[in-house]
């Protein structure tokens, strides 16, 4: 049995979501004690229950303990990783993002393509944005031989949630390709979305992506940044996203959820402001792509190297995880960081 103090490192969702993901691909039992400790509201909550839930729905297995509250679970997959249809509703604002993280590395190694319906919030601060992971994660997953997209059906913001999106994943028929992202590069263009929910008439949209142009402006690069102006969403909300595309095939991003009491200008600025900070370092992924990508490195047959604006309590949390439950070896040195993986299926 594997067994992960859930106090450790960063002691949040982060620990519960990953160790889930590579119980689930390993089929390997899970004791996870002191779940989200070092959390406001420690121990399972409803977005992070949901998480234990789906594992068990996509591999057959079962979960001892597992309540809203609870600081301790048994993890027992079943054997192997459904493939097909599946949905899930939070039934809050909890990310629908965050719930797809966990669940996508099972997807690659299903026995048949796998389509998760996941409705909850898209668009909050600490948790990734949808767009984030369509135009960043997913293309970069590709080098990793993983073809996988996500799709927004319909935003949802704090408090009230019902965002909607639809994520694909074909399983991966070989082994997982390291990813090498050593050098930068010169920025080739800068895209990005702009969207609002019932805000047109404040315009919300276009001043986000006016602030942010300015800063890129006086910065030498131009954007193309589109606009969204939404009245599906369950109440009013606005996220920005941009994206920076390098000639050496990078791709950095930076992105903000709007709030009350944050402005629009504020909104724009700040996304600017982020992705500049983040090329400034010289660094071949964004700060909150680095920690996504270590999963996938470490399940890679081979080693895969690439550059960090910076050490984040994520990526100390991951890379602790990754070397705890897989064996494998990790080495950062002034934000480089190579992983060197190893496929746990020989068949894979």
């Amino acid at each position: 049995m594997l067994e992960i103090d859930g106090s450790l490192k960063s002691g949040s969702g982060t620990i519960l979501r990953y160790a889930l993901s590579l119980a689930s691909i390993l089929d390997r039992e899970l004791r996870l004690i002191n779940i989200r400790a070092k959390r406001k509201k420690p121990g399972l909550q409803p977005q992070h229950l949901k998480s234990v839930q789906a594992c068990c729905e996509l591999t057959g297995g079962q979960a001892k303990g597992a309540k809203i509250g609870a600081s301790e679970i048994v993890f027992s997959p079943g054997g192997k990783i459904e493939g097909g249809e599946f949905s899930w509703d939070i039934g809050t604002a909890g990310s629908a993002t965050m719930l797809s993280s966990c669940l996508l590395p099972l997807g690659c190694f299903a026995e048949k393509k796998s389509i998760y319906t996941i409705t909850g919030g898209l668009f909050q601060d600490f948790a990734p944005n949808v767009f984030h992971m369509k135009y960043v994660l997913m293309t970069l997953l590709k080098r990793f031989s993983i073809q996988a997209n996500v799709e927004m059906i319909k935003p949802g913001y704090i408090p009230t949630g019902g965002g909607i999106i639809k994520v694909e994943i074909e399983p991966v028929k070989m082994k997982l390709t390291p990813l090498k992202l050593n050098e930068q590069g010169k920025i080739i263009s800068i895209k990005g979305v702009a969207i609002s929910s019932h805000l047109k008439t404040r315009a919300v949209s276009h001043r986000m992506r006016d602030a942010c142009d300015r800063v890129l402006n006086r910065a030498g690069y131009s954007t193309e940044i589109t606009t969204i102006d939404d009245t599906t969403a369950n109440q009013r909300g606005a996220a920005l996203f941009i994206y920076a595309i390098t000639d050496k095939g990078c791709l950095l991003g930076s992105d903000m959820a709007g709030k009350p009491g944050r402005t629009s200008e504020e909104i724009g600025r700040h996304v600017a402001q982020q992705l500049l900070d983040d090329i400034r370092t010289g660094a071949t992924v964004d700060r909150f792509t680095a920690d996504q990508l270590i999963i996938y490195a470490a399940l890679a047959c081979g080693e895969s190297e690439f550059i960090i604006p910076r050490i984040t309590e994520h990526v100390d949390s991951n890379l602790w995880l990754a070397e705890k439950i897989l064996g494998i070896k990790t080495v950062l040195q002034k934000n480089h960081l190579k992983i060197k993986g190893q496929s746990p299926f020989k068949s894979k």
